[in-house]
């Protein structure tokens, strides 16, 4: 059982049929926020590994000992991006663009507990739009939902991970990566595990050559040169 943020979606869509074929294994995922995952297995759910959109997710997991001590690493760096639908008439080229009438709505995911809405609260704070575009902004429950509603046309504009938006179609244009803290996504396998050896199995394909070239194909910025 993998835990994953919700911005992982196209990837283990894409990875886990491979890791399966490959190791005869079933592999079961949990998307949602990264915060909301943590408190799950925080409080004891029955969970083997966990990609976090952070790291400080991980930390706080491996102080309060739930993870498997040496088992955490970073597996990629990820990209805020504002994304519009194929079929949406807004124009967005910059954060200052969000300002304008046309664009009605802005979906962002929660920041209280979702890395992607952090880092968007993060980049609005910078560049001095967030009490302005208030009135905009429809949170989402995590960055996947925030996605789902650009893509439905229920808002005008999606602040989102690069990662759900590579082969969607529509405008996309990265946020300046100096306005937001980097979005370092880590791993870690849970104690308590009762498949350890299987959970190694799968951090090993997702950080081995498969893993990166996916990864690496969604948007992800590797660590050791990726």
């Amino acid at each position: 059982m993998v835990s994953a943020a919700a911005d992982l979606s196209p990837v283990l869509a894409e990875l886990g049929p491979l890791f399966e074929k490959e190791s005869g294994l079933t592999l079961r995922t949990n998307l949602g926020s990264t915060g909301q995952l943590m408190e799950q297995i925080a409080a004891g759910a029955s969970v083997d590994v966990f990609l976090a959109a952070s790291k400080s997710a991980i930390d706080q997991l491996e102080q309060k000992g739930r993870l498997v001590a040496g088992s955490a690493q970073i597996y990629g760096r990820g990209r805020l991006v504002m994304w519009t639908s194929p079929g949406s008439t807004a124009v967005v080229e910059s954060l200052d663009d969000l300002a304008v009438a046309a664009v009605a709505r802005i979906s962002l995911a929660n920041p209280d507990h979702a890395p992607y809405g952090r880092a968007a609260r993060e980049a609005l704070e910078s560049a001095g739009l967030w009490n302005e575009l208030q009135p905009k902004l429809v949170p989402a429950e995590n960055v996947r939902q925030a996605f789902q509603f650009a893509e439905s046309g229920n808002v005008d504009v999606g602040l989102v991970a690069l990662s759900l938006v590579v082969f969607a179609g529509g405008t996309c244009v990265p946020v300046p990566e100096e306005l937001y803290e980097p979005l370092d996504q880590a791993l870690a396998i849970v104690a308590g595990s009762t498949h350890q050896s299987e959970a190694e199995q799968f951090v090993a394909f997702l950080t081995g050559e498969t893993g990166r070239e996916i990864l690496q194909r969604y948007g992800f910025t590797l660590p050791n040169g990726g």
